[in-house]
């Protein structure tokens, strides 16, 4: 008969599936220093012990890393998608602005109609708060903090969206963004025009998801893409122009 003696789970391995859980969902990120084992212990109302042994089996399958001195992380492997070798590579080619834009394009848009559906109220609620801190930043012309409140905003969404895998790839994907592998986003905001415009298209995105209108927040992601898109293709245009531009210049000069 294909039945086996039920055996208790150790509480060490119910440590470790809720950990592996929370770096699944997203709760815990990589980099992120898990508290004192003191504390932790107490938190999870597990035996020091107990904690060791599920921390020793969270780092021998590569979610969890103690640095000496300093504490337990989650792995900072867990947030790259993509190898240095290809990281390298689409550094070097202009085209993977392009293609990078219209992936996100895709998948934001899908999120953002899962997260119209399935995104729960708090999950609304981050991320109208985010937007009114961008709204905040943009009133005082902190263009450093309106990119960073930017991408925020955006991952709030895919995370909003509640599914796993396409949290960790959008993740990696906007981890590239912040990094500015792909473009400047504070380039993006030095002009009065340009920022006003990325605020409104945030306006319409935060409305469609807190009316839960699906398709009206894929629409709002999409037309934010595009206007990406076109925006950074003039900047890129813009410095090739000055480029040439300079070079008369200099020219010029020679012959006065």
């Amino acid at each position: 008969m294909p039945f086996q003696k039920i055996e208790t789970e150790k509480l060490s391995q119910s440590v470790v599936r809720q950990i592996e859980r929370l770096i699944l969902q997203g709760v815990l990120r990589p980099g992120e220093r898990l508290p004192a084992e003191r504390e932790l212990s107490e938190r999870m109302g597990v035996s020091r012990p107990s904690l060791r042994d599920a921390v020793a089996a969270l780092e021998s399958a590569g979610l969890l890393v103690t640095r000496a001195g300093s504490g337990i992380y989650v792995a900072e492997v867990l947030g790259s998608a993509f190898s240095p070798a290809l990281i390298r590579l689409f550094a070097s080619h202009e085209d993977a602005v392009a293609d990078y834009i219209s992936f996100r394009r895709d998948l934001e848009g899908l999120a953002a109609e899962r997260a119209a559906r399935l995104g729960s109220d708090t999950d609304l609620a981050v991320i109208d708060s985010l937007f009114q801190r961008m709204l905040a930043a943009h009133v005082k012309r902190d263009a450093s903090a309106e990119a960073r409140l930017d991408a925020e905003f955006h991952m709030a969404i895919i995370e909003a969206s509640h599914n796993v895998i396409m949290l960790h790839m959008m993740r990696s994907m906007v981890d590239l963004l912040r990094a500015g592998l792909f473009y400047n986003r504070q380039a993006m905001f030095r002009q009065k025009q340009t920022r006003d415009l990325l605020l409104d298209q945030h306006r319409a995105i935060r409305d469609a998801l807190l009316a839960r209108d699906p398709a009206g927040a894929r629409n709002a992601i999409e037309a934010h893409l595009d206007h990406v898109q076109t925006t950074l293709t003039d900047l890129a245009r813009a410095d090739r122009h000055e480029a040439v531009a300079r070079l008369r210049f200099a020219q010029e000069s020679e012959r006065g």
